[in-house]
């Protein structure tokens, strides 16, 4: 059904506009999810998601039209408190959901740097937001759902790092965008990395599904990657005793850097796509789990590898923010309904692959 979202119209058939779309604000209660703080966004036309303010602005739950596209891991969420940095203990905190941020100073193996020991993936996904705000705005006459919200990595005698986030969707369309923005309030040099980790789960991801992207190159990261290297477009039913996988992706892209992936089921007539520019967010790094509980696919955008910031430095891959500078990412995700969308996004990646 259309829904007419000019305001004086909609107003004639509501009493509050939370009926069609809108925000939602609580705390969740419970186990080690006591006290942390939700933001339920609705579209008005099926996407609903969760925005968690106490883990860094990301998003837990996904879904359209009832459908899920998010995954959950065993976990469950995961107050900050309850954050160990040391070694591999991020894994214990790692709820996944559609998206976690992974940096600003480490991404991917832990390791040690002139005394100071860096966590899997970094703390910010782990980091409240403060200067929260969510709620609707009329753009021309047309509704908009905003949620941001602003993090700090911060020490004394250290580094100064602030991450601001708005969420963006326009009630109606069923895509919405994640705009970033990194500055370095420090007086010092600071290496960047970060990682938008969306991940995927059942049913949007099953056997049915597949992976689709304009790659120029496809490297495994290590030998168990390199089993699966011929088929890690493809996905299979959980499997027992299954190993990671992961792969780093050159994507090609337009004259501007815009590139896309995306994940495509055509038995359900799904998928999700995802848009960011390389100009950005360089690398795309794939990471393919089909264990049995442990069944997702994560897409990756970033601005490094998932080597750790010991290696990247080592092998001159790591990007650095001088102090009081600023560096913005965009991220946009859309939900495909339908074979029409879907088949405007593969030739939306077929025409990107045919660049140079």
């Amino acid at each position: 059904m259309e829904i007419d979202f000019s305001k004086r119209e909609i107003l004639k058939y509501v009493g509050d506009l939370t009926q069609i779309f809108g925000v939602k604000e609580y705390t969740l209660t419970g186990g080690k999810s006591q006290g942390v703080r939700a933001v339920d966004v609705k579209n008005g036309t099926g996407l609903e998601f969760t925005v968690l303010p106490d883990r860094c602005m990301d998003i837990a739950w996904l879904s359209y039209k009832g459908i899920n596209f998010s995954y959950i891991s065993k976990t469950g969420i995961v107050s900050p408190q309850y954050y160990n940095e040391a070694g591999f203990n991020f894994l214990r905190s790692f709820y996944a959901g559609f998206l976690t941020t992974c940096g600003l100073r480490n991404v991917g193996t832990p390791c040690v740097e002139n005394g100071e020991s860096f966590g899997l993936h970094g703390r910010i996904s782990n980091t409240p937001a403060e200067n929260v705000y969510s709620g609707i705005e009329w753009c021309d006459d047309k509704p908009v759902v905003r949620i941001r919200g602003r993090m700090r990595e911060a020490r004394v005698f250290g580094e100064n790092m602030i991450l601001e986030r708005e969420i963006v969707c326009r009630c109606g369309e069923n895509k919405f965008t994640i705009e970033d923005r990194v500055e370095n309030y420090g007086f010092v040099e600071e290496p960047l990395m970060i990682l938008y980790h969306f991940n995927l789960g059942y049913p949007l991801l099953q056997e049915s599904a597949v992976l689709f992207a304009p790659t120029r190159e496809v490297m495994p990261r290590d030998e168990e990657a390199q089993k699966g290297i011929e088929n890690y477009t493809r996905f299979q039913k959980p499997t027992p005793g299954y190993n990671e996988q992961v792969f780093y992706h050159d994507l090609r892209c337009d004259d501007n850097g815009n590139t896309c992936v995306a994940l495509i089921n055509d038995k359900l007539e799904l998928g999700v796509a995802i848009r960011f520019n390389k100009n950005e967010l360089f690398n795309f790094t794939q990471w393919k789990m089909m264990g049995e509980g442990e069944y997702v696919l994560g897409l990756e955008p970033c601005n490094c590898y998932v080597c750790g910031r010991e290696e990247s430095k080592k092998k001159g891959t790591i990007e650095y923010l001088k102090p009081g500078e600023i560096r913005k990412f965009k991220i946009e995700v859309e939900i495909l309904d339908g074979m029409g969308s879907i088949d405007k996004l593969k030739n939306e990646i077929l025409n990107l692959s045919s660049k140079i």
